[in-house]
């Protein structure tokens, strides 16, 4: 074989071997192939607008006369207080788990494992596009709540921090369908993860305000990391910012995504080890 034959077969050897992209390419090339899933998916979008707005309109309509009447809470609006529980019913538990076990079951996940690409961005680029997804569903129900006579005091920077620990809660929970999307690869577990939210989202002072819960509930709601979510969110109504108040709520949203995302992480290397 001559020179130039070995080193045409070197090069072409060359090309045929992957190489890694880097840590932050492989993470927004996952999250860009799941956003660009998202259109094609409508029954997972319109039930997580439908849900809150529909809260949103019926607590409005069944307790708004009952609750304004509340001693002690002059000027009480209560239309700017469901605003709140209306962000947390559309962001809580929005993740692409469910595409990921489509992709474990067809076998994709798998490829991806043999490929260069890093681990950990296969399951942060999809958290990437799970956060774009739920600040866009905040918008809707924000423009819902300006509509009805909502007005934010802290101003248009209000309105964006109220956007953020929206969806920084809403990042903060996709751990749990992530943990288990990678665990069980069952979309039927997958789906059933709300169940982990939704009766803690009534435990809280989703409804009414913490000081009007019976005794027994306001104690429970005090322990609920969602009742600090909605306070934090509920202080940027309000004429000044309230830093303590916002400074708790990202405390509660911390010590969630802690948990969350430690029980994924721990899924996804399991996952891995599988693979």
């Amino acid at each position: 074989m001559t020179t130039s034959a070995v080193q045409s077969s070197a090069v072409a050897h060359s090309t045929l071997q992957a190489k890694p992209s880097g840590f932050f390419r492989d993470m927004m090339t996952v999250a860009k192939r799941a956003l660009r899933a998202i259109p094609r998916e409508p029954e997972a979008i319109l039930p997580a607008l439908f849900i809150p707005t529909f809260f949103y309109i019926v607590n409005i309509g069944a307790l708004e006369d009952l609750t304004e009447s509340f001693p002690g809470t002059p000027g009480f609006d209560y239309r700017e207080f469901q605003l709140a529980t209306g962000i947390i019913f559309a962001v809580t538990g929005i993740s692409r788990a469910t595409a990921l076990v489509t992709d474990i079951q067809s076998g994709y996940f798998d490829r991806l494992l043999l490929s260069p690409a890093r681990r950990l961005p296969l399951l942060l680029g999809l958290m990437v596009a799970d956060f774009s997804l739920v600040v866009a569903l905040c918008v809707p129900v924000i423009l819902l709540g300006l509509v009805l006579g909502v007005s934010f005091g802290t101003g248009v920077l209000g309105v964006l921090m109220f956007i953020l620990v929206g969806a920084s809660w809403g990042l903060a929970f996709t751990g749990f369908p992530y943990a288990i999307a990678l665990k069980t690869a069952n979309p039927g577990a997958v789906a059933s993860s709300f169940l982990l939210f939704f009766p803690f989202a009534f435990l809280t002072s989703s409804t009414v305000p913490l000081d009007a819960l019976t005794g027994w509930m306001r104690t429970i709601a005090r322990y609920n990391p969602i009742t600090y979510v909605l306070e934090g969110m509920r202080s940027l109504l309000m004429d000044s910012w309230d830093w303590a108040t916002l400074g708790k709520a990202f405390l509660a949203i911390g010590i969630v995504a802690v948990i969350s995302q430690t029980l994924a992480l721990s899924a996804l290397r399991g996952r891995v080890s599988q693979g």
